[in-house]
């Protein structure tokens, strides 16, 4: 079985702003899930843990960091597919770590600067429920790569996933669906000459696009694509929180 994402992580400068825009723009349902250490939320769709967030660590944001959407890959050793991703031409930046009572991480890079983290779980963790008539579930994992090839083989080698359907998106070049075990879970695609640098960006399901765009306006996020309908029936909105993290929208009903 390939390695799927398993979980999503919001880091921002101002988690009390963020819980509130989420809630209202996606339909999240916020629960305080701190440790001792660490102020932690949970981001849940009905009663199903979505994702979570977190405030930047100052020293993050000292050396740079900004706020982002961060997915975790479950693996089944956290050490060892760090390594790999570092002799593949990757980074670490944050080393396999322990989180107590939860499990391993560590925040890595592929090589051409895209940002994820590995995970290995303390207990078994299926990914989250991906429900095209459940608002808040996962909708779509996408890849905007410096090299839409290229990066398809870094992941293929490193994580089992397998080429889907592909659709020619003209002078945009080609759009290559992957899956990890039967049926795609996202798209990886070289990215826009406009685009700064590669990265990942995830999808949350809405009610409705039409609706969700006004309440993320409403709430002071910025709209930087759509909305539009794409294949498969979903219609999306890519946009930019208040914070400045990027993230997507997508919805079965215009």
């Amino acid at each position: 079985m390939a390695d799927n994402f398993v979980w999503y992580e919001l880091m921002t400068t101002d988690a009390k702003a963020a819980q509130a825009f989420y809630s209202k723009v996606v339909g999240w349902k916020i629960q305080d899930a701190s440790q001792p250490t660490m102020a932690y939320t949970l981001l849940l769709a009905g009663e199903a843990p979505m994702a979570g967030l977190m405030t930047l660590p100052k020293d993050a944001c000292d050396a740079g960091a900004k706020p982002a959407w961060i997915g975790y890959v479950g693996v089944n050793d956290v050490d060892a597919y760090a390594g790999r991703i570092a002799k593949a031409g990757g980074a670490v930046h944050v080393p396999p770590t322990d989180i107590p009572n939860i499990g391993r991480f560590a925040m890595v890079a592929d090589p051409q600067g895209a940002v994820f983290s590995l995970f290995k779980p303390v207990s078994d963790m299926p990914p989250p429920p991906a429900d095209p008539a459940t608002p808040g579930t996962i909708g779509w994992h996408e890849l905007m790569a410096g090299n839409g090839e290229n990066a398809f083989a870094f992941y293929a080698e490193l994580f089992g996933w397998t080429k889907d359907e592909a659709l020619d998106m003209g002078a945009m070049g080609r759009y290559q669906l992957f899956a990890a075990g039967d049926s795609a879970i996202g798209g990886m695609m070289t990215m826009p000459a406009q685009m700064p640098a590669p990265s990942w960006n995830y999808y949350f399901r809405v009610d409705a696009i039409g609706a969700a765009l006004e309440r993320l306006k409403k709430e002071g996020g910025q709209v930087i694509n759509g909305p539009m309908e794409v294949p498969g029936d979903d219609w999306i909105v890519q946009g930019i929180d208040p914070q400045g993290a990027m993230f997507s929208l997508v919805s079965r009903r215009a």
